[in-house]
């Protein structure tokens, strides 16, 4: 290694839709690792992607993959540099490129990677700009966010930042409204202006959003419910909110 150069850390990608997308998408992939066992029409998919990547296919036996991940990796697994996380104006810039109102989404120390995963999933799909969590206290970008999302993580970019309270003020300066759920509120989902400049906040899995979250704020919303459980998970009321927001931008118009 060359003096002044940084070691890049690798993580593990698995299972043929996330390694496709990985592909697909431009990131750095180092080699992919298949079992021998692997079906002939998958491999030659797989090594059609790995080529127009310029990347390398190994045959490895399938032990070797039980060993790098836990998990059904579908004998298909992926030696890839760490997920970079942007800056939030990176965030503000994706939604000016696109010239629409920026919709971000805030994760107030969500922990569980299947529910990072699967909120990635549905941002993508509900065109969201990105996505903003903090450093400390909540998942990070992982493999197993990476299988959950089923190759989202690729497409839908991610800030990670000190302060959640901060850059939600940083944000209303930049005029962005502040939406965040909260059981006790009045104010009914389907009431959100999607019309505008936006960011929801979604609370922690089990406690909510916090105190200084919630005050910070412009407004809060609920989600009616009729059964006995008190609340959604998180993944589920996200992706509600963000098609009610998708829905009042593309399916009623601009």
């Amino acid at each position: 290694m060359k003096t002044g150069m940084i070691a890049m850390a690798e993580e593990y990608i698995y299972g043929k839709n996330p390694v496709l997308e990985a592909l697909q998408s431009g990131r750095m992939v180092k080699e992919v690792l298949v079992s021998k066992q692997l079906n002939k029409q998958t491999e030659r998919e797989i090594f059609r992607a790995v080529k127009r990547a310029k990347s390398v296919m190994k045959h490895v036996p399938v032990e070797r993959l039980d060993r790098l991940v836990k998990g059904n990796h579908q004998g298909i697994v992926a030696v890839v540099a760490s997920y970079t996380y942007v800056s939030v104006q990176h965030l503000l810039n994706v939604a000016k490129e696109r010239d629409e109102r920026p919709f971000l989404l805030i994760l107030d120390e969500l922990e569980d990677p299947h529910n990072l995963g699967a909120i990635l999933r549905t941002a993508d799909a509900a065109g969201v700009h990105g996505i903003i969590i903090p450093k400390r206290r909540a998942v990070g970008l992982t493999d197993t966010v990476a299988k959950t999302s089923a190759g989202a993580i690729e497409h839908v970019p991610v800030a990670r930042v000190t302060n959640i309270v901060q850059t939600m003020k940083q944000l209303k300066e930049q005029d962005l409204w502040i939406v965040g759920t909260d059981g006790e509120s009045t104010e009914d989902y389907r009431q959100l202006d999607g019309d505008i400049a936006l960011a929801i906040v979604i609370g922690n899995e089990g406690r909510g959003l916090s105190r200084l979250t919630k005050e910070t704020c412009d407004w809060l919303v609920h989600i009616p419910m009729l059964g006995s459980i008190t609340s959604l998970n998180a993944s589920v009321a996200a992706s509600i909110l963000m098609y009610e927001v998708f829905r009042k931008r593309n399916v009623l118009g601009e």
